[in-house]
């Protein structure tokens, strides 16, 4: 049966659901409740007391693997507002997809303690029609569907974990990278080409990585004190982006109709000039190959023959050399663009595999933006972790934030399922 949030059930049982002893508010009142006589008839003024946990499933269909994480969530109001949540991981797990992706869900399913309360899917490509997390119905399906023809990469593996997980009879909820990104204003998004060309193909920037950039805002914002940060945000790991916060809204993003936009990834080109695509069609290469080219074989993989900066950074060879200082300078210059477009921000936030281990990298991209005022505090640098890393009379801020998707997939699938979110 449907949960009730309403109302601090308490179960006989807890794998069987249909034994329900009757609610009570004794963390409020002390008052009986029914469900006859509607949600917070005692008057709380504390309703999130009377919402119990949800055990939520978080999946992520990535292109060659599934991660997943169980998190149980539960209202906080006592220490954040009627709409805070705490939450609290209880298992996670990584399974590779060589049987394809709807096995591996489905095997990820067999395993669980219990049945989850509700299952949060990560959806790269939202398209322009999703500007927020969406409970995933017969429409969202065929809609995210659609979108597989301008995200073939991403949009077919959430598909396979969606209809996998639908087997549980559990809500889900669709939280999509490219939502954060829905603020951009017209002159970020757009191309410079003919309406008649864009519009019908839906072609303009959507930006990538927004469950990231968004937890990463949220996060350094609580951390700083400051309600609604000017900041910019290095989403650094096999796939990159940055991201110009303004209040707290993203204003421009390095990534754009596709992934392949932008910085320079692991596999991936980033910013090309179009005609070295038409260059190479015009040679005799298909848009299959093109496609394979600029996104499995380009990047640092293309420059020196690796996706490891780990490895890179260890190496002395020239290959390796040029690929981190390329790799460095675009990611410098982006961030140098974006501070210019803000008029200034509080801090640069590096987050994901190489902006929170590689601390040669954030170091030569902090050294590049000594005009803009940051002053580096080497030790903290070196040492990592979570926190600021810049020195305390540092103008500009330089901070480590480790990312975590999964935990804001989680809050904003409660949120949709309790209704908090539209």
């Amino acid at each position: 049966m449907p949960w009730a949030f309403e109302y601090e059930y308490a179960y006989e049982d807890e794998n069987d659901r249909s034994a329900i002893m009757p609610p009570t508010c004794a963390d409020c009142c002390g008052t009986a409740l029914s469900p006859a006589d509607g949600p917070f008839s005692c008057g709380a003024t504390r309703p999130w007391i009377h919402s119990p946990p949800m055990n939520i499933l978080v999946i992520n269909c990535g292109s060659t693997t599934v991660k997943y994480e169980v998190f149980v969530v539960e209202r906080s109001g006592a220490a954040g507002g009627a709409d805070a949540r705490l939450i609290t991981s209880r298992a996670a797990g990584t399974v590779e997809t060589r049987a394809g992706h709807a096995a591996a869900v489905r095997g990820i399913l067999a395993g669980l303690a219990r049945r989850p309360d509700a299952v949060g899917h990560r959806v790269v490509h939202g398209g322009a029609r999703f500007d927020r997390p969406t409970r995933i119905d017969a429409s969202v399906i065929a809609a995210v569907r659609d979108l597989a023809a301008i995200a073939p990469l991403h949009n077919p593996p959430a598909l396979a974990g969606i209809e996998a997980a639908a087997a549980l009879g559990a809500p889900m909820v669709a939280v999509f990278d490219t939502a954060f990104h829905r603020t951009l204003p017209e002159r970020a998004w757009r191309y410079a080409l003919p309406a008649d060309v864009t519009e019908p193909r839906g072609i303009r920037r959507y930006g990538f990585h927004g469950i990231s950039h968004q937890f990463v805002t949220e996060r350094y914002a609580a951390l700083a004190g400051v309600a609604e940060p000017t900041i910019v945000t290095l989403h650094l790991g096999g796939g990159c982006s940055a991201t110009a916060v303004a209040r707290g809204r993203s204003v421009d993003t390095s990534m754009g109709f596709s992934p392949t936009e932008g910085l320079v990834m692991a596999s991936r080109s980033g910013d090309l000039d179009p005609t070295v695509v038409t260059t190479l069609a015009r040679a005799g290469e298909s848009p299959a190959a093109i496609d394979a080219l600029l996104n499995q074989r380009s990047g640092l993989l293309g420059l020196a023959g690796t996706t490891d900066m780990r490895e890179l950074l260890a190496r002395d060879d020239a290959a390796a050399r040029l690929a981190v200082e390329l790799f460095c300078y675009r990611v410098l210059k982006v961030t140098g663009a974006y501070l210019a477009a803000l008029g200034g921000a509080e801090a640069v936030v590096f987050t994901a595999g190489i902006g929170e281990n590689a601390a040669a990298v954030r170091g030569r991209v902090c050294a590049g933006l000594a005009w803009a005022g940051l002053e580096l505090d080497e030790e903290r640098n070196r040492q990592g972790g979570e926190g600021r890393i810049s020195t305390d009379r540092s103008h500009l801020a330089a901070w480590i934030i480790k990312t975590d998707e999964e935990r804001l997939i989680a809050r904003e699938t409660a949120r949709v399922v309790e209704g908090s979110t539209p």
